[in-house]
């Protein structure tokens, strides 16, 4: 019984400090340390990506001229949907349950990815990331 007290009490701490050292010291960096150059944070990492401008009376986008259409533009990774005569709302096209992103559908106010049927509303308060859009006439402006 003393054998494995001692074990333990000798054991133990090497091992704690080894599993809990190195993310401790880690987390103690400056950031200056950390600092790698131009890199934006602001956006979890991700470049900062310039407003995409889409002239939808151009014939790839006639699905989104009526109320209800959609386009699953996968060169530019979104989705688009036709909400009302003012208003396309826009979405990344990455499926949140696994980033697939060509396999869509949509009715009912409602996508469905096609790999594991999983839903998502077509409201900006859902799983699938929402970006600003304007419309005007039939221009519509992507903020990323």
């Amino acid at each position: 019984m003393n054998n494995s007290r001692t074990f333990l009490k000798t054991a133990c701490k090497p091992i704690v400090l080894t599993t809990l050292g190195i993310p401790i010291l880690e987390a103690c960096s400056t950031d200056e340390d950390s600092s790698s150059g131009n890199i934006d944070t602001t956006n979890n990492g991700v470049a900062p990506r310039e407003p995409l401008i889409i002239d939808i009376s151009n014939n790839t986008f006639i699905n989104l001229q009526d109320v209800g259409g959609w386009f699953n533009y996968i060169e530019e990774n979104i989705l688009l949907v036709r909400i009302s005569e003012e208003e396309i709302r826009v979405f990344n096209n990455s499926c949140p349950h696994q980033g697939n992103r060509d396999r869509w559908s949509y009715s009912g106010g409602v996508f469905e990815c096609g790999y594991h049927n999983n839903t998502y509303s077509d409201n900006c308060t859902g799983s699938l990331t929402c970006y600003d859009s304007t419309l005007d006439i039939n221009i519509l402006t992507i903020e990323f």
